[in-house]
């Protein structure tokens, strides 16, 4: 398939800059890959398409607070600092971007906060805006870690063209976000409310957790055939696995909450087919056409032209019956990206 076949026309005011009011009454729509129908409803309706002992699998990962800004010492340059990833514990090293890139030299040092009590050296260039930074902190690891999420913000996506707000603190989240280290929300699951999860619950619907930590590779746009997704780290666990092996078994349906839950299971399986526990890294790039093993449903957000999750999505849907239901998204006006509305494939 060409890049092309991805591109559509996406209007700026489809791009959405907040949430809606209430997680689960953002719009879904709902394609049927069988019957090839289009149906528009809201979120909260998602549970009239499950039965019980059906699962549905989730991706527990926690955002940090992956931005900071940061003054340059001598010339006192704001410079924004975007955490991405922690090489070691014990010496505070980390992987970065930073922005103006180009002020950015091995050997700089950088302050943040009022009082400067955190400072970070550049060590190492990674990449043209990458760098690795030492940071330099009197207190216990506990402390640095702490100091960090105070002067971190919520690391919001480029294209959202406001100031972070204190509401984005609890909605660029989700209710069920547990292990700290992604720097972009899996945006599927924003939309599930405690109400709704309590209400598939009562259903006797299963919950799977799986962890993707995602990173900020899941931004790039594909521009080469060739391209090669970052790495990012995942924790399938036993338990997890073994509730999904028994659906499977049983032919219920198993649907995976999001992009980054449907690669991390479809990076571990085994020669039969079943799912396997693991824990280790994956960058597996999935577009079409692609055999999927595990899932049989899926809820995913609006994505943008040439997004390797805009390939996954036409992978799992079918190209075309997707790319019809895109044209039908915008000309009905839904919210496109991280803020945005929800789809569920059947």
């Amino acid at each position: 398939m060409k890049l092309s076949h991805f591109n559509f026309e996406l209007p700026d005011e489809l791009l959405a800059e907040y949430p809606s009011e209430n997680r689960d009454e953002s719009r879904l729509m709902v394609l049927n890959r069988e019957k090839q129908t289009i149906e528009h409803k809201q979120f909260k309706d998602l549970i009239d398409y499950f039965n019980e002992d059906d699962v549905m699998i989730l991706n527990d990962t926690k955002v940090f607070p992956a931005r900071l800004f940061g003054n340059k010492e001598k010339t006192g340059a704001r410079i924004e600092v975007f955490l991405l990833r922690e090489l070691n514990a014990e010496q505070r090293l980390w992987d970065v971007l930073v922005d103006p890139a180009r002020k950015i030299r091995i050997g700089n040092k950088l302050y943040f906060g009022d009082d400067e009590m955190l400072v970070a050296e550049v060590i190492d260039n990674t990449t043209s805006r990458g760098r690795t930074l030492r940071f330099l902190y009197d207190g216990s690891y506990e402390e640095f870690r702490k100091k960090l999420t105070q002067l971190g913000q919520t690391p919001l996506p480029k294209y959202i063209n406001r100031e972070v707000e204190p509401e984005d603190e609890e909605r660029y989240q989700t209710i069920y976000a547990k292990k700290e280290g992604a720097v972009a929300a899996p945006t599927a699951g924003l939309h599930f409310s405690k109400h709704l999860l309590k209400r598939l619950e009562i259903k006797g619907i299963n919950f799977a957790e799986i962890t993707l930590h995602v990173g900020l590779g899941t931004f790039n746009p594909v521009e080469v055939e060739e391209h090669k997704m970052d790495s990012e780290e995942i924790i399938i666990p036993t338990q997890t696995a073994d509730t999904i092996n028994t659906a499977l078994k049983e032919k219920r349906r198993i649907c995976a909450v999001g992009t980054t839950a449907m690669r991390a299971i479809e990076s571990s399986v085994s020669s039969k087919g079943n799912l396997n526990d693991y824990s280790g890294w994956t960058n597996k790039f999935i577009f079409p056409p692609y055999e999927f093993s595990i899932a049989n449903c899926m809820i995913t957000n609006f994505h943008t032209p040439k997004s390797t999750l805009l390939m996954m999505t036409a992978a799992f849907g079918g190209h075309d019956f997707v790319k019809k239901a895109y044209e039908e998204a915008v000309k009905e006006k839904y919210k496109f990206y991280s803020y945005g509305d929800a789809m569920l494939i059947i």
